[in-house]
C-alpha cells in the first residue's frame, strides 16, 4: 500500500471514529480566585483538581496569560521556573529547555507542547523547525500547564523534561465574546477578539482571531535591507465546534491557524578573536599549524566593524549592522483536531482524539548579522593586474591565484535562502489518532489506547545558502563572488516519520487515602530520509558535472554533489538524483511509571514516583557516515507534597523534589576529515552522537496566598542542579573505542565530543525565582475591580553555549549572567461599571540587557555575537466585553 493510500485509510478511519466517540470537557475552571489552588487540570488526560494530580505542575489562567503577555512561547518561560527557551533563531523558532533537557539542531524535542491534547505539527528543517504551536496560539485560552518531569506513559516519547499543554476556551452555552486592542511602544497594535455563539442547545461554536504587529527593537544602521528585526507580525484564527449528537456523545472540532511573516532575528557583535584572546587565540602565520585563513579573514573583517561601533562612540545595545537586503522569516501552520467522547456507561468512556495539521517555512536570513570588507593585511597584485593592498587569497586556498584580494570589498558569510519562488525550507505534514478506552470505578481509575502518528514531508525542504558570497539573493545565485572561494550549498530532503504506541495507566485506591497508579507504553519510532544536497558554482570544477541553465536563476551553474564521499563519481546537472542517500533509523523503547501517593486529608497530599523516559534518536545529512544516533534514556525519582489552606489567609503550597540519571546521551562532537577526504571537499563539522551520561537534580516550589480577599502573593522556585558525569573520549578511527570504530568507513579521521565531564548542562540556571504580589484596591463597586500587581523574576548566571568562551572582552558569550527582570500590571475591570476593561503593562521596568544566545562562530569564524534579549515594552490595553 503506498503512502497516499496509507494516508487516505487512516483520514477515513479517523473521521469514522470522529463520529463514534467523544470527549469530556477539557478543564472548566482554569483558576480559583480564593487562592486555594482548586485548579482543574488535564495533566493525566482527565479532569482533576490540581492538588490531587501527583505530579509537578505550574498553570496559568486566562488572566494571567494576559497580565503577563503571554503571546508567545518564548513569554512563557519567563515566569516558569525551571523552564527555559532556546532562542538560537529568534523567538518564532525557539523551543523549550525544562529541567535542564535541551533540544538542538536536529534532535528531538525534549518537551512536547500539546494544544487541544495534541501535539504540536512536526518539521525539521536545516535550522530549529515545528514542534510546536504558531504565533498566536496563546489567544482565547482557558489555560497553559507546564508539566514537569516524564511524561512518557500518557503522552508519548520525547517528553524527557515535561509537557507543555495549552487549553483552548471551549464553546459555551451562552451567547457572548469580547474585543481587546492593545498598544505599546516599538508601536505595538495587537487586536484580539473571540464570540461564542449556541445555535442550538446542543450546537455551539466560538472563533476566536489575534493579529499582533510590533516593530523590531534590533536596529539596522547600515541602510541596507530592514531597518529593525526582531520584529512581530502575525495573523492567527480559530474556529470550534461543539455538536452533542446525543446526550452521551460529543463532538469537539477545532480549526485554527497561524501566519507569521517577520524580518527575522539579528545577532550583534561583540569581539573579534586576536592573536593574544584567552581561548582559542586568532592564528595569523600562514602555513603553521592550526591556522585558518577563512577564520583569520573573518577576525579581520570583526575587527574592522567593531573599530566602527566603537568610532560612533559605542553603539546602543540594540544596534547592529546588517547587509542583508532582503532577510524574511515566513513560518505558516494549521491544524485542524476531532476530539469525541462516547460515554458508554458510568463507568466506561471512550475517547477519540484525531488530527491533521502542516507547516511550512520561508526564510531568508543571515546565521550571524554582519557588515564585512576584505581586509587590508598583505601587500601584491591584484585581480586587476595592478599592485593593491587586502588579504592573499592563498590564505584561504592554495588552489587559487596568487593575487591580493583588494581591502574594502563587502562580502557575506553564511546566509540562508529558498531554493525557489514556490519551495519551503521546511515542509511536514503530521496526522495523529489516539484512542482512549477509560474506566472508572470507585477503586480503579484506567486508561489504555493506541497511538498513530504519521509525518510526511510536502515535497523536498529545501535551501540555497551562499558561503562567502556577496548575493542578493542566493536563491537566485544573484551574487558576486569577491573571496574567489563562494559557493552555494543546495540543500534538498525529505523526512518520513512514524511514531506509534499503545499504552495503559491505572490508579488504585487501596484505602480512602493511599492510591497506587502503574502506567507503561511501547513506542515505535521510524524515520526514513532521502537527502539529494548539492553545491552549486557559477564555475566547472574537478567534481562538477556539466553545465546547464539554473531554472530559478536562468544563469549557467554547475554541481557538485554535497556528499562526495558516497557520490565522489557523480556529476549531477539538473536531476540531482544520482546524488540521492536513504537512510533509515528506528527505535521500539518502553517508557513506565510507578506512583504511590496518601492524603493525609482532603487538602494534604504527599506522592513518590519513579518514572523512565525516552528521547529518539534522529537523522541529519550534514555528515557523511554520522548522520543517524541512537535514543537517550532517562530514569526520573521523584518526590512531592501539596498542601491547601483556608480561611482568613487561603492558598497552596506544592513542594516537588527529583533526581534523574540520563544515559547514552545526545550530544555534540567535532569532526575533522581525513586529508583524503578534505581533498574530495568533505568538510569537518559537528555531528550528534551518543557519548554521555549525567546527573540531574533539584527541588521546585510554588504557591499562591490570598489575604483578606485584598492582597496575593504568588511565588515559584526552582533549584536544577545538572553534570556531565561522564563522557566518551575524543577518538581516531580505528582506536578500538566504540566512537573510534564508528569512524571506521567514513571519511573522519577523528571525532572530539563538545563537553567534558563536570560541566553543566546549558541553558539551565542553577537558581530561578518569581514573585508576584498582587493588591485588590478597595474601591467602590460603582468604580470597578481594580488591581495592581508586580513580577520581580530573578534568574541566577548560566551556560548558554559550551562551545565558546564565557566572556570576550569582558562581555559575556557562551555564559549569561545573574539577571533580574521587573515587570508591572494595573487591570481595572468594569470601568465605572461598563463592560470595559482597561490594563496598563510594563515589561522588563528596569531595562535589563543580556544575551539569550550566540551564533557559535567564535572557533569557525574567530567572530563573538550575542542574541540579546527583549527590552523594555509597554502599552495599554482597552477589551470590551458582551453577553454573559
Amino acid at each position: 500500500m503506498n503512502t497516499i493510500s496509507i494516508k487516505s485509510s487512516l483520514l477515513l478511519g479517523a473521521a469514522f471514529a470522529g463520529a463514534a466517540f467523544a470527549s469530556p470537557a477539557m478543564a472548566q475552571t482554569a483558576a480559583d480566585d480564593s487562592g486555594t489552588g482548586d485548579i482543574i487540570v488535564t495533566a493525566q488526560r482527565v479532569e482533576q483538581r490540581l492538588q490531587d494530580v501527583p505530579v509537578s505542575i505550574q498553570v496559568f489562567d486566562n488572566k494571567q496569560i494576559t497580565q503577563r503577555n503571554i503571546a508567545r512561547a518564548s513569554d512563557l518561560a519567563i515566569y516558569t521556573p525551571s523552564l527555559s527557551v532556546n532562542e538560537r533563531y529568534g523567538p518564532e523558532k525557539s523551543n523549550f529547555n525544562l529541567r535542564g533537557f535541551n533540544q538542538d539542531a536536529s534532535t528531538a524535542p525534549t518537551v512536547g507542547v500539546y494544544f487541544a491534547e495534541v501535539v504540536g505539527v512536526r518539521a525539521q528543517g536545516g535550522t530549529t523547525s515545528g514542534n510546536t504551536v504558531g504565533a498566536g496560539a496563546f489567544t482565547d485560552l482557558q489555560n497553559v500547564q507546564v508539566l514537569k518531569g516524564p511524561q512518557g506513559t500518557l503522552f508519548g516519547r520525547n517528553t524527557t523534561g515535561g509537557a507543555v499543554l495549552l487549553t483552548p476556551q471551549k464553546p459555551t452555552d451562552n451567547l457572548e465574546g469580547y474585543v481587546e486592542g492593545t498598544y505599546g511602544n516599538y508601536d505595538q497594535k495587537r487586536v484580539q477578539a473571540a464570540i461564542n455563539v449556541p445555535l442550538a442547545d446542543t450546537f455551539k461554536i466560538r472563533v476566536a482571531v489575534d493579529r499582533n504587529k510590533r516593530d523590531g527593537f534590533m536596529h539596522n544602521v547600515t541602510g541596507i535591507g530592514p531597518k529593525d528585526y526582531n520584529d512581530v507580525d502575525y495573523t492567527y484564527a480559530r474556529l470550534s465546534i461543539v455538536a452533542d449528537l446525543t446526550p452521551d456523545l460529543e463532538n469537539y472540532t477545532i480549526f485554527h491557524y497561524s501566519d507569521s511573516d517577520t524580518n527575522g532575528y539579528a545577532s550583534k557583535i561583540v569581539g573579534c578573536a586576536t592573536p593574544s584572546s584567552p581561548t582559542q587565540p586568532l592564528n595569523v602565520t600562514q602555513g603553521t599549524p592550526g591556522y585558518s585563513g577563512t577564520r583569520h579573514l573573518q577576525a579581520a573583517s570583526c575587527a574592522i566593524q567593531l573599530g566602527r561601533q566603537t568610532a560612533r562612540g559605542d553603539d546602543p545595545f540594540y544596534d547592529i549592522e546588517s547587509r542583508n537586503p532582503s532577510p524574511f522569516l515566513k513560518i505558516q501552520q494549521w491544524q485542524v483536531i476531532n476530539t469525541t467522547t462516547w460515554r458508554a456507561s458510568d463507568t466506561i468512556t471512550i475517547k477519540n482524539i484525531a488530527s491533521y495539521g502542516e507547516f511550512r517555512e520561508r526564510a531568508n536570513f543571515d546565521l550571524g548579522a554582519s557588515n564585512f570588507v576584505v581586509p587590508s593585511i598583505d601587500t601584491g597584485i591584484g585581480l586587476n593586474g595592478q599592485p593593491t593592498t587586502g588579504f592573499s587569497a592563498r590564505r584561504l586556498s592554495p588552489l587559487l591565484p596568487n593575487v591580493v584580494l583588494a581591502g574594502g570589498q563587502p562580502y557575506q558569510r553564511i546566509v540562508l535562502d529558498t531554493a525557489g519562488p514556490n519551495t519551503y525550507n521546511s515542509a511536514e505534514s503530521t496526522f495523529t489518532n489516539e484512542l482512549q478506552i477509560r474506566a472508572h470505578t470507585d477503586k480503579l481509575d484506567l486508561v489504555v489506547g493506541g497511538y498513530l502518528e504519521f509525518s510526511r514531508p510536502i515535497g523536498f525542504s529545501a535551501g540555497r545558502t551562499g558561503i562567502f558570497f556577496d548575493c542578493n539573493r542566493p536563491q537566485n545565485i544573484d551574487c558576486a563572488n569577491p573571496l574567489l572561494i563562494g559557493s552555494i550549498s543546495e540543500s534538498s530532503t525529505k523526512l518520513d516519520f512514524n511514531n506509534n504506541g499503545v499504552f495503559a495507566q491505572g490508579t488504585y485506591k487501596l484505602t480512602d487515602k493511599l492510591s497506587l497508579t502503574g502506567g507503561f507504553r511501547y513506542t515505535f519510532d521510524k524515520i526514513v530520509g532521502l537527502t539529494q544536497g548539492t553545491r552549486a558554482g557559477l564555475n566547472q570544477g574537478a567534481t562538477t558535472g556539466a553545465g546547464f541553465i539554473d531554472p530559478v536563476s536562468g544563469k549557467t551553474i554547475f554541481r557538485a554533489c554535497t556528499d562526495s564521499f558516497r557520490h565522489l563519481a557523480d556529476r549531477p546537472g539538473l536531476d540531482r538524483s544520482s546524488c540521492n542517500t536513504i537512510l533509515v533509523n528506528k527505535s521500539n523503547k518502553p517508557t513506565w511509571l510507578a506512583n504511590i501517593d496518601y492524603k493525609f486529608s482532603p487538602d494534604l497530599m504527599a506522592y513518590a514516583k519513579y518514572a523512565r523516559g525516552y528521547r529518539q534518536g534522529g537523522l541529519n545529512f550534514t555528515n557523511p557516515g554520522f548522520e543517524s544516533w541512537a535514543p537517550e534514556s532517562l530514569d526520573s525519582y521523584e518526590l512531592g507534597l501539596k498542601s491547601t489552606f483556608r480561611g482568613a489567609v487561603s492558598g497552596y503550597l506544592n513542594i516537588a523534589g527529583f533526581y534523574n540519571k540520563l544515559k547514552n546521551q545526545q550530544v555534540f562532537g567535532g569532526l575533522v576529515a581525513t586529508p583524503a577526504a578534505a581533498a574530495t571537499g568533505v568538510a569537518g563539522g559537528n555531528a550528534v552522537i551518543n557519548a554521555g551520561k549525567s546527573t540531574i537534580y533539584g527541588v521546585e516550589v510554588d504557591g499562591s496566598a490570598l489575604f483578606f480577599d485584598i492582597f496575593r502573593v504568588s511565588a515559584s522556585y526552582a533549584f536544577l542542579h545538572t553534570k556531565v558525569d561522564s563522557v566518551s573520549a575524543p577518538a581516531t578511527v580505528g582506536d578500538g573505542s566504540a566512537l573510534g570504530q564508528q569512524l571506521v568507513g567514513t571519511p573522519f579521521g577523528s571525532v572530539t565530543p563538545n563537553v567534558q565531564a563536570g560541566s553543566a548542562f546549558v541553558l539551565s540556571p542553577k537558581h530561578k525565582f518569581s514573585i508576584t504580589p498582587q493588591i485588590n484596591l478597595p474601591v467602590p463597586e460603582s468604580v470597578g475591580q481594580v488591581s495592581l500587581s508586580a513580577t520581580w523574576v530573578h534568574q541566577s548566571s548560566y551556560i548558554n553555549d559550551g562551545s565558546v568562551p564565557k566572556f570576550v572582552n569582558g562581555i559575556p558569550l557562551g555564559y549569561t549572567p545573574a539577571t533580574d527582570l521587573i515587570n508591572l500590571n494595573l487591570d481595572w475591570r468594569s470601568v465605572a461599571g461598563s463592560p470595559v476593561d482597561l490594563g496598563l503593562f510594563v515589561t522588563n521596568l528596569t531595562k535589563e540587557r543580556y544575551n539569550v544566545a550566540n551564533t557559535g562562530a567564535w572557533l569557525s569564524a574567530g567572530v563573538a555575537e550575542i542574541i540579546p534579549n527583549q527590552p523594555r515594552f509597554y502599552g495599554v490595553r482597552l477589551r470590551y466585553s458582551f453577553g454573559q
